[in-house]
C-alpha cells in the first residue's frame, strides 16, 4: 500500500487490534525503525519514489523500468488530526473510491452489456481469450504509426516485421497509453495472471536468491512468490467458469522421439519437425501450479525459444476446429505466445525479425481463427506483454503493445487513456463475473473505452508474414562488422533456454544494433540501467 498503518496495540478477544489510520511513505516500504529523540519514523522504501534521473547530457528527466532506486522516509509521528488527514492521502493514492466501486453489488434488471457497469451483472461476450506475449514495449513495436505517441526512431519491429499486429490496431483500438505492471518476467507472469508482486518477490530484485519465480518452468515456480489472493484461473475455476490453458505457467518438455538421440532438439529440429509435420521431437509441457492440471493441455509448449509460434498457434486453431464441432468453447482461455522475446543473434537460432514475425503471425492467425468461428459473436481477445524487458521507449519503459478484438471493440480509433496490467485483468473480470482478486485489480480502470454496444462482426484476416521464419542469424565469423561480429559471439554465451537468463541491457543493444545497424547509436537516452542490473 505504500504506507505505514498505525494501531492501537490492545488484542481483543480475537486478537485483533484497532487500525488508527495510514502514513504515506516511498514505493514499496521495507524496514522500519522509531527514532525516539526525534519522535519521527525512519522508513526505508525498497524501490523508492522517483520522477526519473536527469540524463547527463542534457539535463532532461528520464524514466524507464529499471530507474527505481531505494529511497528513506523521515516522518514525525503524527497526532490524531494529521494522522487523519495522511489516512485521507494514502486512501487517494490508492483510488479507494475506485475500489469501493468495483465491489457495489449487481444490480437487479440491468441489460446485457459488453463491460458490466459491475461485477455480476450481465455482458453480452461469453468468451475471453487472453494472450500473453513477450518483452517489447509500445515504441518497438508500434512507433511507427502516425495515428498514436510513437516515435519511429524507436522502432526496430515496424509494420514489414509485424504486419498483424499493425492490422489489428489499425481495425480495432490503438491503445498508445498502456503499460506493463512488472518489469521482467518474475513480477511481469505474475502481475499479468494475479495482479500483485508478493512482498518476498519484491525484496528478491537484488539477486533472487531462491529461484527466479516466472512460473515457466520447474526451478522458476516458487511458491512464495504467488499472490495469496490466487490466480485468475483460481477465481474463475472456483465460479465454474470453463477454462482452457495454453502453455501459462507451464514448464516445457521438449524432447527427441528416439531416446538414443543425445542433446535436445534445435530450433531448427523443431521448425522441421513443425514444417513437415514429422514425430521426429516430441513437444510437451507441465503444468506448474497444480491446480491448472486439468485445464492444462500437455501437448502444448509456453517458454521454450527452440519452438517455433507457428506450432504453438496451429495447437489452438486446431482445438478450436474440435471445440467448433462440439459447439461449446471455454468462457476464460490464456495463450504463451512468447517468441516476441528472440533469441538474439545467436548462430543456429533464427533473427531478432524472424522470431518477431513468427510471434505476428501466430497471433494473427489465432485472432483470425477466432474470429471467423462460432464463437465470435460472443468473444473478446485481449493480448498484451508480459513485461517491457527494459526495453526504450520515448514516454516509459513500461509502455507497451496491447491489443483488444471483438465484435464489441470499437474500430479504428486511438484510445489514449492510461491503462496498465491490471486494467486488462479488472476487463476481464468485469466480463466474466469475476470480484477483484486485490486492491490492484479492484483500482484499475476497467477499459470501458475500447467498446461500444453496437457490434460489427467483420472477422480479422492474418497478413502473410514478410520476413521468412526460418532466415538464421549467421555464424560469427561470416559476419564483416567487427561489433555485430562481436553481438553474435555474445550472444552465443548467453542462456536463452531459461527465461530471462540473457543479460537484458546487453541483449537490448544487440537487438538494436541487429536491426539499425552499427551507425545509429543506441538511444541511450530512452534508457539507462541502474548498478544492479543483474543477470536478470
Amino acid at each position: 500500500m505504500n504506507a505505514v498503518a498505525v494501531f492501537e496495540f490492545e488484542p481483543d478477544r480475537r486478537g485483533q487490534s484497532e487500525l488508527l489510520g495510514l502514513i504515506p511513505v516511498g514505493w514499496y516500504p521495507a524496514a522500519m525503525s522509531f527514532d525516539g529523540p526525534r519522535n519521527q519514523l525512519a522508513v526505508a522504501n525498497v524501490k523508492g519514489l522517483t520522477p526519473g534521473r536527469p540524463r547527463k547530457s542534457t539535463g532532461a528527466i528520464e524514466f524507464n523500468t529499471h530507474q527505481y532506486h531505494g529511497s528513506l522516509s523521515l516522518v514525525p509521528v503524527p497526532g490524531a488530526g494529521e494522522l487523519r488527514r495522511l489516512t485521507a492521502q494514502v486512501e487517494v493514492n490508492l483510488r479507494r473510491a475506485s475500489i469501493e466501486q468495483a465491489l457495489l453489488p449487481p444490480r437487479p434488471g440491468q441489460p446485457p452489456r459488453a463491460i458490466p457497469e459491475r461485477v455480476g451483472e450481465p455482458s453480452r461476450i461469453r468468451h475471453v481469450v487472453y494472450v500473453i506475449k513477450e518483452n517489447r514495449t509500445y515504441d518497438q513495436v508500434l512507433g511507427d504509426l502516425q495515428q498514436g505517441n510513437g516515435d519511429p526512431g524507436l522502432c526496430i519491429f515496424p509494420e514489414f516485421v509485424t504486419p498483424n499486429q499493425h492490422a489489428l490496431v489499425r481495425q480495432f483500438v490503438l491503445l498508445d497509453n498502456t503499460y506493463c505492471a512488472g518489469i521482467l518476467s518474475a513480477d511481469g507472469h505474475q502481475w499479468s495472471t494475479a495482479a500483485f508482486a508478493t512482498d518476498y518477490l519484491e525484496k528478491s530484485f537484488a539477486g533472487w536468491p531462491r529461484s527466479y519465480p516466472d512460473g515457466m518452468g520447474e526451478d522458476e515456480s516458487d511458491a512464495l512468490s504467488y499472490s495469496p489472493a490466487g490466480f485468475l484461473w483460481d477465481h474463475a475455476i472456483a465460479r465454474g467458469i470453463t477454462l482452457r490453458n495454453y502453455g501459462e505457467f507451464c514448464g516445457p518438455k521438449v524432447r527427441w522421439r528416439d531416446a538414443s538421440r543425445k542433446g535436445e532438439p534445435s530450433w531448427t529440429a523443431c521448425y522441421r519437425a513443425w514444417r513437415d509435420r514429422t514425430d521426429a521431437v516430441v513437444f510437451e509441457c507441465e503444468p506448474s501450479v497444480p491446480s491448472l492440471a486439468q485445464y492444462s493441455p500437455t501437448g502444448y509448449v509456453g517458454w521454450e525459444m527452440s519452438v517455433p509460434d507457428q506450432f504453438r498457434a496451429d495447437f489452438v486453431l486446431r482445438e478450436l476446429a474440435e471445440y467448433e464441432q462440439k459447439g461449446e468453447f471455454p468462457q476464460l482461455v490464456l495463450i504463451c505466445l512468447p517468441n516476441d522475446h528472440t533469441s538474439g543473434t545467436s548462430k543456429n537460432c533464427p533473427t531478432p525479425r524472424a522470431c518477431v514475425a513468427d510471434g505476428d503471425l501466430a497471433f494473427g492467425r489465432i485472432v483470425a481463427g477466432l474470429s471467423q468461428s462460432r464463437f465470435w459473436p460472443e468473444m473478446a481477445i485481449f493480448g498484451i506483454e508480459d513485461d517491457p524487458q527494459n526495453g526504450w521507449d520515448h514516454v516509459s519503459g513500461y509502455r507497451t503493445t496491447c491489443y483488444v478484438a471483438s465484435p464489441f471493440a470499437r474500430r479504428g480509433v486511438t484510445v489514449s487513456t492510461q491503462y496498465n496490467t491490471t486494467s486488462v485483468l479488472r476487463t476481464i473480470e468485469q466480463i466474466l463475473g469475476i470480484p477483484p482478486m486485490n486492491v490492484f485489480d479492484a483500482s484499475a480502470s476497467p477499459m470501458f473505452d475500447c467498446f461500444t454496444e453496437s457490434p460489427d462482426f467483420t472477422p480479422f484476416t492474418a497478413l502473410p508474414a514478410n520476413v521468412p521464419l526460418d532466415e538464421m542469424n549467421p555464424a560469427p565469423a561470416a559476419i564483416a562488422d567487427p561489433q555485430l561480429r562481436a553481438d553474435a559471439e555474445l550472444s552465443a554465451t548467453f542462456d536463452f533456454t531459461k527465461v530471462d537468463r540473457a543479460p537484458e541491457d546487453a541483449l537490448n543493444r544487440i537487438l538494436w544494433r541487429a536491426m539499425r545497424g552499427t551507425a545509429i547509436p543506441y538511444p541511450e537516452w530512452a534508457v539507462t540501467l541502474v548498478a544492479d542490473d543483474d543477470e536478470h
